[in-house]
């Protein structure tokens, strides 16, 4: 069967490759591949090395945004032909640690978790692959294609799960939301904010292009401003464009009691003129919280499969930016200026 393959760091490398046929072994649910989104993880592990195949191989099955249909499930799975699954990306470490020992294994605490199509084992780029039950969350059917967003949405789901939490440490009305990113994970965490009826308003350097409107579509406020011009003072603010000097620009515009969490993960090195002084006192005087948010525990996937059928699916679908046959799929990892979610068709 075809896959798309790819040796981390040798971009000369990505295409299609004919391979085995998944194995018993590494799940009791047979699934046919129908399309994988695309992220920045996918170009690091292409072009720049990030990434572990599994273990004795040169090459990975690239992709971890995936969307597929059951061909064979057990009995007793929960799982039936036709069905249409989303795999979860990171598996428990075989120690295990705590967390993972508690089925949360977003939360591994000794780095020895593994990852479809990061970390030592294969992902879904592929026309069949298997999984345990356990790894596999069931979309409803009138989702289509868009459940391959369930992924992205599990991550925004999860940073939005621990706002809730940690917001209800004491009596607590937030109104006001502010999102840096207009990427995918920005639009739908701004997607969430307003299912949640608040007042969001997300935050970008582009001012042209699908992303403006994207934001008005939903009843949020696209800005281009910088945060401190935009003179808000968000209950909560989620970070999802990785530019560091943004961190500490929402810090200091946080209201009394809020809360920060940072979902993009910074590149390079760059030097901040920053008074962390001020920066400390400011989270302490104001009981502030800032916390970091990766990946997404079964949950997450399951509270992102609802916040997606519950979603305009007009709008979802402009989301999908582009759609890639997978014979030409390294030509996905290339961004065009209209690109927001590009994907990958994996029966084209």
């Amino acid at each position: 069967m075809r896959a798309c393959t790819v040796a981390p760091g040798r971009p000369d490398t990505a295409g299609v490759e004919e391979i085995g046929e998944p194995a018993v072994e590494v799940g009791e649910v047979l699934v046919e591949g129908l399309l994988v989104g695309v992220c920045g993880t996918d170009v690091e592990i292409t072009s720049a090395g990030y990434g572990w195949p599994p273990p004795g191989h040169e090459r990975i099955v690239l992709f971890h945004e995936s969307l597929g249909r059951v061909l064979e499930a057990p009995a007793d799975s929960g799982l039936s032909a036709g069905d249409l699954v989303v795999g979860i990306v990171r598996r428990p470490d075989p120690v295990p640690c705590l967390p993972c020992s508690k089925d949360q294994w977003d939360f591994c605490n000794n780095g020895q978790y593994t990852e479809r199509g990061i970390k030592e084992l294969d992902g879904y780029g592929a026309e069949r692959w298997r999984a345990p039950a356990k790894y596999l969350v069931k979309l409803d059917a009138a989702i289509g294609d868009l459940g391959v967003l369930t992924e992205p949405t599990s991550v925004v789901a999860k940073a939005w799960d621990y706002v809730d939490r940690l917001g209800a440490r004491a009596p607590w009305e937030p109104r006001t939301v502010l999102i840096t990113g207009a990427g995918p994970i920005g639009l739908l965490a701004a997607m969430i904010g307003v299912q949640k009826g608040l007042d969001v308003h997300v935050l970008d350097r582009v001012a042209d292009g699908p992303k403006p409107k994207l934001v008005a579509d939903i009843g949020a406020t696209y800005h281009t401003k910088s945060v401190a011009d935009l003179g808000l003072h968000p209950d909560v603010a989620i970070e999802c464009s990785g530019v560091g000097s943004l961190v500490f620009d929402l810090m200091n515009s946080l209201a009394p009691d809020g809360v920060l969490c940072l979902t993009g993960i910074s590149s390079g090195k760059h030097a901040l003129d920053v008074d962390e002084s001020a920066i400390n006192k400011q989270l302490v005087l104001t009981n502030s919280v800032v916390f970091g948010s990766v990946n997404a525990a079964r949950r997450h996937y399951e509270q992102a499969a609802d916040y997606l059928r519950v979603a305009d699916p007009g709008w979802l679908g402009r989301l999908v930016s582009r759609r890639v046959p997978m014979a030409s799929w390294p030509q996905a990892l290339e961004r065009s200026p209209d690109d927001v979610k590009v994907v990958v068709d994996l029966q084209a």
